[in-house]
């Protein structure tokens, strides 16, 4: 087929695969994508012919010219989403039309090509299905799938590219902490931000992440786990974290999340606890809320709980905020009852252990 919504993928066997107890012993700590499956998908597209050789072949070294337009003028945009193995042996997926939808939206901010979401969805089936042994079984692990795109064009010259690579690679993966579930620390960025109004914000590219490096390093430095940013026009509203969205529990049985401004990433896991927490009975409002305000909700007790969500951590509780000025902790310092039990149900259905009434679970085996 040529440019379609589908296209027939050609089974490329790895000739020399992982064996079955090597790789059933990397996959016993496997921590956060360190470990790769056998296989990737490739898909390549052209201007005049659309999406066309997709293939599932052995995870290799990809051929690229030093004057790749990606390596010049950052045209690359990425997701990410876990496959889980369900009860009965099966194997399953959580929202992928939503990362179909969002990879999209980055395209199309970045002057990129688009993958049809019917092709993004079969070339994540098909990967699956050829490593579905890599799977974890664990009640922690999953396989994380990493599908990316890239400008793939040989020139040196600022315009949109007119060839693309787009690629699905998979990780079996344990808690994105290695802590495990435990409140985190998080270091509030006064120096860097990490988008601006009219920006990438909401695109999920790679060049957001770069900018964020620096930020994450001082966090680090400053014995944090993670960074908070604020907004860059005036550097007072809590935006998210270097990777994920964050959230605040109040003593009113509220909850708030900073709004789409378009400086910050539409998560689909933030968009799946909204709808949760709303049906659990929880007020929820997407709401500007300062730096300072978080510190004295925090101090007078107002504010219960806080949490940042994502694909690779789920939902983590956060314990302590710091800065140049000192540090604060929310609530008692250890895991809410309300961030533990949004938790609890998503991970539920996600892994296909409670019922799903959202029509959220892919089935691929």
């Amino acid at each position: 087929m040529n440019g379609g919504e589908t296209l027939d993928f050609e089974i490329r066997p790895n000739p020399q695969p992982v064996a079955a107890a090597e790789r059933s012993a990397l996959m016993a700590n496997p921590g956060f994508g360190r470990i790769f499956t056998d296989h990737m998908v490739t898909v390549r597209y052209a201007d005049g012919k659309g999406w066309y050789d997709a293939r599932v072949e052995a995870r290799a070294p990809i051929p690229m010219d030093p004057a790749s337009a990606v390596l010049h003028y950052a045209q690359e945009i990425f997701e990410g989403l876990k496959a889980y193995r369900t009860a009965d042996g099966g194997v399953t997926m959580f929202r992928p039309d939503a990362n179909a939808a969002r990879f999209r939206a980055s395209a199309q901010r970045l002057a990129m090509a688009p993958v049809p979401p019917r092709l993004f969805l079969d070339a994540l089936d098909a990967l699956i299905k050829v490593d579905r042994e890599w799977v974890p079984t664990d009640a922690e692990g999953s396989l994380y799938l990493r599908p990316f795109q890239y400008a793939s064009e040989v020139f040196l010259g600022v315009k949109p590219s007119s060839e693309y690579l787009f690629v699905v690679i998979a990780s079996p993966v344990g808690n994105y902490f290695k802590g495990g579930v435990q409140p985190v620390s998080v270091w509030v960025s006064r120096e860097y931000t990490r988008a601006a109004p009219g920006g990438t914000g909401a695109a999920k590219c790679g060049g957001n992440y770069a900018a964020s490096l620096v930020a994450q390093a001082e966090a680090m430095e400053h014995g944090c786990d993670q960074v908070v940013f604020l907004d860059a026009a005036q550097q007072r509203y809590v935006e998210e974290l270097g990777g994920m969205n964050v959230f605040f529990v109040f003593d009113d049985g509220s909850i708030a999340t900073p709004p789409l401004t378009g400086t910050i990433l539409p998560g689909i896991t933030r968009e799946s606890v909204m709808r949760l927490a709303a049906d659990r009975g929880y007020k929820v409002r997407e709401e500007l809320y300062s730096y300072d305000q978080w510190r004295a909700d925090a101090e007078s007790g107002r504010l219960r709980e806080a949490f940042a969500c994502g694909t690779a951590a789920v939902i983590t509780p956060i314990g302590t905020v710091r800065d140049h000025d000192g540090e604060f902790t929310v609530g008692d310092g250890k895991a809410g009852e309300v961030t533990m039990g949004l938790r609890e149900q998503l991970v539920t259905i996600q892994r296909g252990t409670a019922p799903d009434p959202y029509g959220w679970v892919h089935r691929v085996l």
